[in-house]
């Protein structure tokens, strides 16, 4: 097991966030057992793992590597609902409703992971009580943020949408280095476009200013956050029309 599983973080509030997986909630017998029952799966980078709308049979324990979880809408635009990762529980509302999949997860890296038969996970949740509040506590958590997400994005345009996501990602998902902030998640422009409900397009322009103005360097897959004071200063911005434009660094001497 990794450690992730078994150390649980805490909200400034005093509650679990969406942020702690499954696992972790877990007492270490009720883990132990519950992962018993699995088989392993394993999947190369960019494979999806469960598909939007299939019927589907189980469900998964992520036991390494990350993974994106998106919603494809009728007129083909995708949406960037949420990253799971170690210790996280992939296809549940299925399991438990019986219903087609609610989502696509897909592989951002190989990922390795534990298949529960739906028969097996159901009973498993009718004779272990504290597993089945766990779960429950996940749904609630899940739910309160996706609300929260939607409060704080209806009151933003995409410069500050794009902003809150690198810094939540910075947090969540950085690695620092000498030049700034490495993102360890490997995303396309068209996934954090999916995240912000913007285009693209939108999203390299915003990029590009970005880049421009130095606070941030990008790849294929990879992004570099080198100013974080630039993206809370957009970020902190209440208007939606006529943003502030994006500071410029700090000139040098020589400059």
């Amino acid at each position: 097991m990794t450690s992730a599983w078994t150390t649980t973080s805490v909200r400034d509030d005093g509650g679990l966030d969406d942020r702690v997986p499954f696992l972790a909630r877990l007492e270490t017998e009720d883990r132990a057992a519950l992962l018993a029952l699995g088989r392993e799966l394993t999947f190369p980078a960019r494979t999806v793992l469960i598909r939007q709308n299939e019927p589907s049979s189980y469900v998964l324990f992520l036991v390494q590597g990350w993974t994106k979880v998106t919603a494809a809408a009728t007129n083909g635009y995708e949406a960037l609902l949420a990253l799971r990762g170690p210790g996280d529980i992939v296809g549940e509302s299925s399991a438990i409703t019986g219903r087609p999949r609610s989502a696509t997860v897909t592989a951002l890296e190989p990922v390795r992971s534990l298949a529960v038969e739906h028969e097996r996970f159901r009973g498993f949740l009718q004779h272990s009580p504290a597993t089945s509040f766990a779960l429950l506590g996940l749904t609630a958590d899940r739910t309160r943020a996706a609300d929260r997400r939607r409060l704080e994005f209806a009151s933003l345009n995409v410069r500050e949408r794009l902003a809150v996501l690198l810094l939540e990602l910075a947090r969540t998902h950085g690695r620092r280095t000498e030049e700034g902030i490495e993102l360890s998640v490997p995303l396309s422009k068209q996934e954090l476009a999916g995240s912000v409900g913007a285009s693209r397009e939108m999203v390299q322009r915003l990029l590009k200013e970005l880049r421009d103005k130095q606070a941030v360097t990008t790849g294929r897959r990879t992004l570099l956050i080198r100013r974080p004071d630039v993206l809370r200063q957009i970020a902190a911005a209440t208007a939606t029309e006529g943003a502030p434009a994006i500071p410029s660094p700090p000139r040098s001497p020589e400059g």
